[in-house]
């Protein structure tokens, strides 16, 4: 087990950089699946070094359930951003806030600025980890509160169960 370890450090990453490769290249030919394996092998190897600290996925399903939500968020958002931006602009409530973070772990919190950056509508402008929160933009936030539960309920607890931080 090993040496599966030694020579896939990262499996998880690995398969994501192949499907990322496959699904930018257009084609799915034999080339593009050896060259997508090729980068999913190295890549993970050639970064091992930068994440000398990086947590262990602990729960995989929760992690699925996790990412399953954000791309439906991203799909849902981009309609949502599109039609207020498409609409009477005065209807926006542009505003920082500030969301307290439970996260210990400064990687994970990371992956929590990530995620609400994906989502249109909103963007992680800081992690002040000695704060404990995450400065948020977000493009309209009539109200602030249900901004920050939904954060909360939809990003940053899964992220604690998949990750158990």
């Amino acid at each position: 087990m090993k040496l599966v370890y030694r020579l896939v450090p990262q499996p998880i990453l690995s398969l994501v950089i192949v499907a990322l490769w496959l699904g930018l290249a257009g084609s799915v030919s034999v080339g593009q699946v050896l060259l997508g394996t090729l980068l999913g092998l190295l890549l993970p190897r050639l970064t091992q070094s930068f994440w000398p600290d990086r947590p262990r996925l602990a729960r995989p399903l929760a992690g699925a359930r996790l990412v399953a939500t954000v791309l439906f968020d991203i799909i849902v958002a981009n309609w949502q951003v599109a039609r207020r931006v498409l609409g009477p602009l005065d209807r926006l409530h542009p505003r920082f806030i500030e969301v307290p973070l439970d996260l210990e772990d400064n990687f994970i919190a990371t992956i929590l600025g990530s995620i609400v950056s994906m989502t249109p509508g909103t963007v992680s402008v800081d992690i002040d980890r000695e704060r404990g929160v995450l400065l948020v933009h977000a493009l309209d936030a009539e109200d602030p509160e249900a901004l920050i539960r939904s954060i909360k309920t939809r990003y940053e607890a899964p992220l604690k169960e998949a990750f158990q931080c």
